[in-house]
């Protein structure tokens, strides 16, 4: 049998991360899916789906919902008629909700320890609406190695992010990013997401042909203390789909002048529109 993955051209090896990106994001949980994030501090309606939402006492994870079986709601697969607690994604073993054949969701959890629930719908006016991902063609220019170091725990870098009016969270970062590309030498900072690292930049195509908060890039270090960073796969951030999503935006480190033609674009509809307007 022939590994297409080692035979594949980078060209063509960037075409099937393509679609696949293209086909994650209409997933009923997928980017194009999210419909409302409601934050809750006190008991409340949210929008587009029924129950009453509150949150639980300090160091409990979750909300607690209120709903008669006449609202249809199950969580862990068990209808709601009473008061039920929704575990968050910060649980060992976090619930699972089911609205409708269409709309689904989840309890999501904040550094500062509120909840918030997350709505998805699998029939979104995005996901109808959806038409592509524009990219750029594989550019080889923009496979650039560097090399990672390693930072002191307890690290951290402060990141704005769009919805926080200017506020910045400290988030830990892992290690440093350094790179000489054209003369020029790059530091970057990069936060962890799960066994990857997520590099937010923007460049100078920001808000002229690419999305105007910036892209994200997730890369790991190699064992021997390098790192390839290939920005033919750098991503929209989740927040190009969604309102409902609040993404980091790039700090000031990670800000290029340069532009950086490799990756995606912008997030169109079938007439080849913009989905959203920035």
């Amino acid at each position: 049998m022939t590994d297409t993955a080692t035979t594949a051209t980078p060209a063509e090896q960037l075409a099937a991360f393509h679609s696949r990106r293209e086909l994650s994001v209409v997933q009923p949980k997928g980017s194009l899916a999210l419909v409302n994030t409601q934050w809750i501090d006190s008991e409340q309606t949210i929008w587009g789906v029924p129950g009453t939402w509150g949150p639980l006492p300090a160091g409990e994870s979750g909300l607690a919902l209120t709903a008669t079986a006449a609202d249809g709601i199950q969580v862990d697969g068990a209808l709601v008629d009473g008061e039920v607690v929704v575990r968050g994604k910060d649980s060992p073993t976090p619930s699972e909700i089911t609205f409708s054949d269409t709309r689904s969701g989840f309890v999501i959890a904040s550094e500062a320890g509120s909840y918030a629930l997350r709505v998805f719908d699998s029939n979104s006016e995005g996901i109808q609406e959806f038409g592509s991902i524009s990219a750029f063609d594989y550019n080889p220019d923009w496979v650039v190695t560097g090399t990672f170091t390693e930072l002191p725990d307890g690290t951290t870098v402060g990141f704005e992010h769009l919805k926080d009016d200017g506020k910045s969270r400290e988030l830990p970062v892992p290690g440093e990013i350094t790179f000489t590309k054209d003369g020029v030498d790059y530091n970057l900072a990069a936060f962890k997401a799960g066994r990857a690292l997520q590099l937010v930049f923007s460049d100078s195509t920001s808000g002229d042909s690419t999305y105007s908060v910036g892209r994200f890039l997730f890369v790991a270090p190699n064992a021997d203390g390098t790192i390839t960073l290939d920005f033919n796969r750098a991503i929209l951030p989740p927040c190009a789909f969604s309102y409902a999503f609040n993404c980091p935006m790039p700090p000031k480190q990670n800000r290029f002048s340069v532009p950086i033609e490799a990756g995606e674009k912008q997030v169109l509809k079938k007439d080849g529109s913009l989905l959203h307007e920035e």
